[in-house]
């Protein structure tokens, strides 16, 4: 059993029963690496974000690289994304050869990338865009399209925080908009499979390419040839072993089945602490007014002052609440200001937000209990 120092953790999981037994039957089949189960999801997947096509993939990391390069995304093109995002979102450019390009969130209310600050960056070397969905409320989408529309850029959904996203005027779900949609099934997301994530999208021309070099570049898979369909294989393209396996897609067929629900809890939870810290004085919550049926990965507060975290990090701890920051603007890493110079001071409202910033407990299997611990906790801090 996991002993937790924390009375309330920032992140769990709702793994049951169901997940184990799906596990074992793996198990029992004894083929192990991807084959009809990992068919099974995707097909599932590609019917819930109603996408033609559906891929899944070693991690959300994976998704991301391979989507890049299905655009054909290399040295000289740039990328614009937003800095305040995981790593990951970046380094998947880097990873091509190709240039991110980081641009200012929208304002202090929506922390996602703003369609200004994007069209600001545009240059003739800009060959796409990637937004991330923070904390699962939705980018601008159509003003985002539009502009890539005009400019003649794809656009990436790094949809990692947002499967089951919506805008609240129709159902299209968060990475169905653009013309790929990456998603995370790390053991903190909303779905989850320990590792996994997975690539959707409309076009076949991509898809041909992601199938291809998601398995080295091959025309045939290990459970093709199982299965008799082939005997031998050829190697078309440059490929990477991005396959995911059979046990983590079964945990994803059951987690799939629980999303929907497990998101409305997840609402349900963020409406009680956005009531509960309406009027807190050292506080706001970004997204206070949104667009979009958000999958609520993410729960973040913006202290007013910067110089309080620290005291409210602490206190926070002492009270048995663990908390997070989400993030530390790739931007300001060592590594990006080595190879692409010191931009400190260039995107202003997403550094306001780096320094302020605190993410707090939000999971579907929270229970009262822990509900009430961190709401306490959180409306005790005076400063």
């Amino acid at each position: 059993m996991n002993q937790s120092i924390w009375k309330v953790p920032l992140a769990d999981i709702d793994i049951g029963q169901t997940e184990i037994q799906a596990v074992e039957a793996v198990l029992q089949s004894r083929w192990l690496s991807m084959g009809e189960v990992t068919a099974r999801f995707e097909a599932d997947c590609a019917r819930y974000f109603n996408r033609k096509f559906s891929f899944a993939v070693t991690n959300g990391t994976a998704a991301l690289h391979l989507a890049c390069l299905s655009l054909g995304l290399g040295p000289g093109d740039e990328v614009i994304l937003p800095s305040l995002t995981f790593v990951a979102t970046s380094n998947a450019v880097i990873y091509t050869g190709a240039t991110p390009i980081f641009a200012d969130i929208t304002s202090l209310n929506d922390l996602t990338i703003s369609p200004a600050a994007i069209e600001r960056k545009i240059t003739p070397h800009t060959r796409a865009i990637i937004v991330m969905h923070y904390g699962g409320y939705l980018c601008d989408m159509p003003a985002i399209l539009k502009i890539a529309r005009e400019h003649g850029l794809a656009v990436i959904e790094d949809a990692a925080h947002a499967p089951g996203s919506t805008f609240n005027d129709n159902e299209q779900k968060a990475g169905a908009f653009g013309d790929i949609g990456c998603f995370s099934f790390f053991a903190n997301k909303n779905l989850v499979t320990g590792e996994g994530g997975l690539i959707v999208t409309q076009r076949t021309d991509l898809a041909d390419k992601i199938r291809r070099m998601r398995s080295h570049g091959m025309t045939s898979l290990t459970w093709d040839r199982h299965q008799g369909h082939a005997h031998s294989y050829d190697v078309v393209a440059l490929g990477y072993n991005y396959r995911l396996d059979e046990m983590r897609a079964a945990i994803g067929l059951v987690q799939l089945e629980k999303l929907d629900a497990n998101n409305q809890r997840r609402r349900e939870i963020d409406i009680k602490y956005r009531r509960a810290f309406a009027e807190h004085p050292q506080l706001t919550m970004p997204f206070n007014h949104t667009r979009c049926s958000s999958a609520c990965h993410l729960f973040v507060v913006l202290l007013y002052r910067s110089e309080n975290r620290p005291a409210f990090l602490e206190y926070l701890r002492k009270h048995g609440v663990q908390t997070s920051l989400h993030y530390p603007p790739v931007h300001r890493f060592s590594y990006y200001r080595q190879r692409f110079g010191d931009q400190e001071g260039s995107f202003p409202l997403t550094e306001q937000v780096a320094d302020r910033v605190v993410t707090i407990p939000l999971f579907a299997n929270m229970n009262s209990e822990q509900i009430e611990i961190v709401i306490q906790a959180v409306t005790g801090f005076t400063g």
